[in-house]
């Protein structure tokens, strides 16, 4: 039995495994990405800054779009709607970076005031409560659940909708008939 020996290796770059790893194309294979940008960069550089307010922030805008265009390069298959694309590209990084966006505390030498409402004549607020419960126990049963579920559970149409096993398009009808009929509840109009 003959043992076989692994080469011996004399440098780092040697010693260092050898992977197949993905690289994108440096950007000389995309002649035609460089010549699409020295044609197009004006325009596109307007409707940059028709999405910011500030021209350096529509420049980092543009250049990011087109990063992303240009890593995306071969698999655009109809390069005469590259505008298009590079535009949506701006929008939806326009848009992430506002969702992003850090929300700023600025130091002010005294506080605003904070000016609560006037509290009302606590035997009106419930004479109000009652009226509109009795109100509400006028409506049919099916109007009185999805009323009760949206306004007093705060639950969206969906949530109202899922709970009573209905559509969202029902919730929105039944709603609306509801809130109809307590406008026109005398006794509600007389109490407001």
């Amino acid at each position: 039995m003959t043992a076989t020996l692994a080469p011996v290796r004399t440098s780092a770059a040697e010693a260092a495994p050898r992977t197949h790893s993905v690289t994108r194309p440096a950007p000389a294979m995309y002649p035609s990405f460089a010549s699409y940008v020295r044609a197009r960069q004006p325009v596109l550089l307007r409707t940059a800054r028709s999405l910011t307010s500030n021209p350096c922030d529509a420049e980092d805008l543009l250049q990011t779009a087109l990063a992303k265009t240009y890593v995306a390069w071969d698999r655009i298959e109809d390069h005469r709607a590259l505008d298009g694309y590079v535009r949506r590209a701006l929008l939806n990084t326009r848009t992430s970076q506002w969702r992003k966006r850090k929300v700023d505390e600025f130091v002010c030498d005294e506080l605003p005031e904070h000016r609560e409402a006037p509290a009302g004549d606590p035997a009106e607020q419930q004479a109000l409560h009652d009226a509109m419960w009795r109100a509400i126990t006028k409506l049919p049963a099916r109007q009185r659940a999805m009323v009760v579920l949206r306004y007093y559970e705060d639950l969206s149409e969906a949530q109202t909708a899922q709970v009573l096993g209905v559509s969202i398009g029902t919730v929105k009808s039944a709603v609306s008939r509801a809130l109809g009929k307590l406008r026109e509840d005398p006794e509600l109009r007389h109490t407001a």
